[in-house]
């Protein structure tokens, strides 16, 4: 399927790694002109040149995202560069496990800052092109909100944050036809989620445990699934959807888990 993203520029935060590499990869192949945000450095070179070695272009802006300055920055760069945006991923984030328990006050905070608050930062930011663009939101979210997990308070109010303001902003932004949803993510096996599982002594059981319990093929939702899934709801193919919170994870939220 075309999904008319030729020539679109998308900002992605967080795509040099993990599920972010994933989507800017399927924006890349969509015919997109996908652009890293985030700052990491040499990881985002990296990418770059990865895909530049391929013939594809991928664009970058650093900025360390907590610092509302550097995001305007990054964003006024882009602009100067291809004049116009056309659709935002909110991806950046990481769970860093601040719990009620033994966590601080000032580390929710700053869990919340790292984890929603650059969301809001950079739709704000290129909201003013998205209205000319008729363009789109996609937040990237996790199970978490849902389910609960144990030890980690701020990522999931973060996410809870990000599922709500997807809500809040597909209304606010209703006049303007800018669409925004949200891909919740529960089992994806990144990096990140790969050196986890590895911290567990028996971690190929472990990694089993988890697995067992994913309705659909017991298995890992791929980050090219959930690129697949954010790529749809940027396009024009999916015109007609907002304010929808969209789990790709094998039914692993809502499915009864007693399936055999």
């Amino acid at each position: 399927m075309d999904l008319g993203l030729e020539k679109k520029v998308i900002l992605v935060t967080g795509g040099s790694k993990g599920i972010g590499s994933g989507i800017v990869a399927v924006l890349a192949q969509e015919g997109a002109l996908p652009v890293i945000v985030g700052r990491d450095r040499k990881g985002i070179q990296k990418a770059v040149k990865t895909f530049a070695d391929e013939g594809v272009e991928v664009g970058h802006a650093f900025a360390e995202l907590t610092d509302p300055k550097q995001c305007e920055q990054a964003v006024s760069k882009i602009l100067k560069h291809y004049g116009t945006i056309h659709g935002l991923v909110n991806n950046a984030g990481v769970n860093d496990s601040i719990g009620l328990e033994k966590g601080t006050y000032d580390e929710f905070l700053f869990s919340l800052h790292k984890n929603v608050a650059h969301y809001y930062k950079m739709a704000q930011l290129v909201l003013p092109e998205l209205k000319k663009n008729k363009g789109a939101i996609v937040n990237i979210s996790s199970k978490v909100a849902d389910t609960g997990q144990g030890g980690t308070s701020g990522y999931a109010a973060a996410n809870g944050g990000r599922n709500a303001l997807t809500r809040e902003w597909a209304v606010e932004l209703l006049p303007y036809a800018v669409r925004v949803n949200s891909v919740i993510v529960s089992e994806c096996y990144t990096p990140l989620y790969k050196k986890w599982v590895e911290s567990f002594e028996n971690s190929k059981e472990k990694l089993t445990s988890i697995t067992d319990k994913i309705p659909l093929e017991k298995r890992m939702t791929t980050k090219e699934e959930i690129a697949n899934a954010v790529a749809f709801l940027l396009s024009e193919k999916s015109s007609h959807t907002t304010g929808q919170l969209i789990y790709v994870d094998g039914g692993y939220v809502h499915l009864d888990r007693a399936l055999k």
